[in-house]
């Protein structure tokens, strides 16, 4: 059983949803976000998402494309980035932690894959590969150890949906808007979606892009999902706070505290 197997088996177990925390990997330096890493699960979080620095990152809104901007004038690389998970999953065996980046990271690097699996990764988004594309990639990172994450959203054909569902394991990526990263005032989650990705057997369904509140994520696991996972909201605290690591912790542990699920009533 993988870590995301066992750690949604055991949040349902407990009533919870799974809150997952974004950080730009060497934003500011490798340094800060090893302590950065360490809070978001002294904080609560359930998984860890983090990004690769990469010059033109297309999915991401001003506040992540600042922060790989920020990590890559730093001189952060893809080597100090497995580094920095392989510290990680020392400190922390049974975190699931997903690496989210961009595919002319993955195909100019030989061995990619192999790699980040072996420093601890446990699953790898690659936001701008194009779905009919998808297939090599997914069969790629399942040999060499990583679990395929894929996005879905509200207007994806069925046929498409069907895709995801056979190529994607740990969870599928669900976003809750159009567009690029950042945070949103509306909370609207499509409940539809989740139902369609549950049909067709897709793993745990988990809303991100826009994240930003509790009520966010209380509204998330309403519709159906099994978590939701927050990045531009950290990654602002982690830059602007005077204290990032207190305020970053506390805001984890917040959004955390809003994934437990009210008690059925018969």
């Amino acid at each position: 059983m993988s870590r995301y197997a066992r750690s949604f088996e055991l949040l349902r177990t407990r009533g919870e949803g799974a809150f997952g925390a974004f950080l730009m990997l060497g934003d500011p330096d490798c340094q800060t976000s090893a302590l950065l890493l360490d809070t978001l699960v002294e904080g609560g979080a359930d998984m860890i998402e983090v990004g690769i620095p990469f010059s033109d990152p297309v999915a991401d809104g001003p506040v992540i494309q600042a922060a790989a901007k920020r990590a890559l004038e730093s001189g952060v690389r893809v080597e100090d980035c497995f580094g920095l998970i392989a510290k990680f999953r020392a400190k922390h065996p049974d975190v699931p932690v997903g690496i989210l980046t961009y595919a002319n990271l993955v195909v100019s690097r030989p061995g990619f894959m192999r790699d980040a699996a072996e420093a601890g990764a446990d699953s790898l988004l690659i936001a701008d590969v194009p779905q009919l594309e998808t297939e090599p990639f997914a069969q790629e990172m399942v040999q060499a150890g990583l679990e395929p994450v894929l996005i879905a959203a509200a207007n994806t054909p069925r046929e498409t949906l069907r895709r995801i569902a056979r190529l994607s394991r740990g969870y599928t990526y669900c976003v809750s808007r159009a567009g690029i990263t950042g945070t949103h005032a509306d909370g609207e989650f499509d409940r539809s979606l989740v139902q369609r990705l549950k049909d067709e057997g897709a793993p745990p369904p988990v809303f991100g892009f826009g994240i930003s509140e509790p009520g966010h994520v209380r509204s998330a696991l309403h519709a159906g999902a099994a978590g939701v996972i927050c990045g531009s909201a950290i990654v602002r605290l982690a830059q602007e706070a005077e204290q990032p690591g207190r305020r970053i912790a506390e805001f984890v542990s917040a959004m955390k505290a809003a994934t437990a699920q009210p008690a059925a009533v018969d």
